[in-house]
């Protein structure tokens, strides 16, 4: 898609994460740059919202897009579905894809409530972004640590700092409103030590805070008839994982292979893109499971156990070898040659596979999140 020189030029290349004690000094941590050596240099952090402007600048005036609206209504039909948006429109697609994340309308409206399907990993997230927060540590993501919470900063383009929460909190009820939100956060976070007090004191200052539960996503199927979910609508492997953007790219470069290479046989397109994906992304979702504590140990024990491990990571080759497999990810750069029986890259989009179809995209939360770039060798230029 010709992306990469933008995305390097929008993006953050994070050289270090430091672990840091309450007076902010260095506990442990570790370089990225075996990341950069794993992925060829292209290891790269971006916000949600600069990848949607680049993807979206690629298929501006080359299909239809629809702002300000979302899936509230679907009726399958043998040839067709019929899709109500939710300012009382109706029209008619092919088939519809729901991308729409972890609280997806569309897997809701098709498959049944997200309870069913949602599995939670015992803690929640929240974050914010503020503007002229000092200090600053430019390329440094920064986290302190007690047992069962983690504040995490770092800083963004523009002087603006990123503040990321995880905390351990069981059950299914989280406060509604963002007074609720904060005054949670204060609760949690009252007693911490390093930036606590200043950091919970900006918070006032935000309208724009995320705060959702660490979950997954776990379904049998990715498809019912003619609606097929892809991305964290299908499949979420979890905020904290950082690889929601990557494995939608992926998942959605999957399915459009098979559309085109199906010749309007969607049944058989699903199935496919579900075959090829399903072992990949279950493991993804079993290593994430695992890696969800990392941020947030819940004992001094468990804290103290993992700052040895990221301390062990200054041996030669210990740290390739722990996260060779997750970074690198060859199994992922191997899917676009797998995938393309047949089907040159002029006729793999799925504007070019000769059938209408909605590709429901929404926002879910005001936060833009930071994700990995895909490692996958730019397959449409």
């Amino acid at each position: 898609m010709g992306l990469i020189a933008e995305i390097n030029r929008v993006g953050y290349h994070v050289r270090e994460v430091r672990i840091v004690d309450d007076k902010g000094r260095r506990v442990t941590g570790f370089g990225t740059r075996v990341f950069s050596e794993l992925t060829g240099d292209r290891y790269v952090t971006l916000r949600r919202s600069d990848l949607s402007r680049l993807l979206f600048g690629k298929i501006d005036r080359s299909a239809e897009v629809i702002f300000d609206s979302e899936i509230v209504g679907l009726q399958q039909q043998a040839d067709g579905v019929r899709v109500r948006l939710k300012h009382g429109n109706e029209r008619r697609f092919d088939l519809v894809v729901g991308t729409d994340g972890l609280h997806s309308a569309v897997r809701g409206l098709a498959f049944g409530p997200q309870r069913e399907f949602e599995k939670h990993l015992g803690y929640v997230v929240a974050a914010f972004e503020l503007s002229g927060y000092r200090p600053r540590d430019e390329d440094v993501c920064l986290m302190y640590g007690q047992p069962g919470r983690m504040l995490g900063r770092f800083t963004l383009h523009d002087d603006r700092t990123l503040f990321l929460f995880v905390f351990a909190a069981e059950g299914d009820s989280l406060p509604g409103t963002p007074d609720l939100q904060k005054a949670m956060l204060r609760k949690i976070y009252g007693e911490g030590k390093w930036e606590c007090p200043q950091v919970l004191e900006r918070l006032k200052e935000t309208n724009d805070l995320y705060f959702d539960r660490v979950s997954q996503i776990r379904m049998a199927s990715w498809s019912q008839g003619r609606v097929a979910l892809a991305g964290d609508a299908a499949f979420c492997v979890s905020l904290l994982a950082g690889q929601g953007s990557a494995l939608a790219m992926i998942s959605a470069y999957v399915l459009a292979g098979e559309l085109a290479s199906a010749g309007g046989r969607h049944e058989e397109a699903f199935a496919n893109y579900e075959a090829r994906l399903r072992s990949y992304i279950s493991a993804k979702q079993q290593g994430a499971a695992r890696f969800a504590s990392a941020f947030a140990p819940r004992t001094a024990g468990g804290l103290w156990f993992r700052n040895q491990v990221i301390r062990a990571f200054a041996i030669p080759g210990l740290a390739r070898l722990a996260v060779g497999r997750d970074i690198a990810d060859p199994e992922a750069s191997r899917l676009p040659m797998a995938l393309a029986r047949g089907v040159s890259r002029r006729q793999h989009p799925l504007c070019n596979a000769g059938r209408s179809g909605l590709i429901h995209v929404m926002r879910e939360s005001p936060f833009c999140r930071l994700h990995s770039a895909p490692d996958i060798s730019d397959p449409l230029r």
